[in-house]
């Protein structure tokens, strides 16, 4: 069976560096292929772009603009009355993309209002992020561009985002009906909120255009004590013939290269 594929996500990962082009280059000097991140804007393309170029590192995913953090925003995709600045990041998103030669966008949905219940206005956000996810699908494709959405636990991470479940995603994907809107699926967010692993990831595999990992409950590396086997999840993606990217979206316990072990072994054992 093909090996799987894992990219290094620079958000999370060599952050003892404090520039994205450093951390380029530290992934692909610990042997990535591929890196991801949540976040560019504040790094000039045209060195991230050199940088990428050098080092021959593929850009496997980047987050649309989360809005004003400052303010309480993780994004806009579902938040009515602001799809203007949503259509606007979709726009410099895209632009981040196309320079990087980068083929996934995740389309973040945000957050249920403060102070607001969820099941007030959960239709209205849907119909919000259905039809921005339907924009958003006409853009990409003509750039050839993957847009995903991820279900983000509302337990440990984030009380108020909107999209929580792969079970609420796949409604909405069913809803939007298009192939180039796709489901992203954080191992760590889906074991929290649902677990049931094996039968999620049979039953969305189909849907899936990009997939992120990280222990149990602390969020650290894979082989580090926790929940989730990733031994047999590995060995069931393989099975399943997963070919896109694995984003490693960990919190180090110690320093980046000090956790790499797990992957190096993936790596060796994998071997041609």
């Amino acid at each position: 069976m093909p090996a799987l594929k894992f990219s290094a996500n620079i958000s999370w990962l060599f952050t003892e560096l404090p520039e994205f082009t450093q951390r380029l280059r530290a992934a692909a000097s610990a042997g990535f292929r591929a890196v991801e991140a949540a976040w560019l804007y504040d790094s000039d393309l045209t060195e991230l772009k050199r940088v990428k170029d050098e080092t021959g590192l593929e850009i496997a995913l980047i987050n649309t603009p989360p809005g004003d953090l400052k303010n309480g925003d993780l994004g806009l995709g579902a938040v009515p009355g602001r799809e203007q600045e949503f259509r606007r990041g979709l726009d410099l998103a895209v632009r981040y993309a196309k320079a990087l030669d980068c083929r996934r966008i995740h389309l973040m949905a945000g957050r249920v209002p403060a102070g607001a219940d969820r099941s007030a206005v959960a239709m209205e956000m849907e119909d919000t992020f259905v039809q921005n996810l339907k924009h958003a699908a006409g853009v990409l494709s003509k750039e050839r561009i993957i847009g995903l959405i991820e279900p983000i636990n509302t337990r440990i991470t984030d009380a108020r985002y909107f999209l929580d479940s792969p079970h609420q995603a796949a409604v909405i994907l069913q809803r939007v009906g298009h192939p180039n809107i796709k489901l992203q699926m954080d191992i760590y967010h889906w074991q929290i909120m649902d677990g049931n692993l094996t039968q999620n990831i049979q039953k969305y595999l189909p849907l899936t255009g990009h997939i992120q990992i990280a222990q149990v409950p602390d969020r650290h590396e894979p082989d580090s004590d926790g929940e989730v086997n990733f031994s047999y999840l590995f060995t069931l993606l393989e099975e399943l013939g997963y070919r896109d990217y694995i984003g490693c979206e960990y919190k180090p316990q110690r320093s980046t290269e000090a956790g790499l072990d797990w992957v190096r072994r993936y790596w060796n054992s994998h071997k041609d």
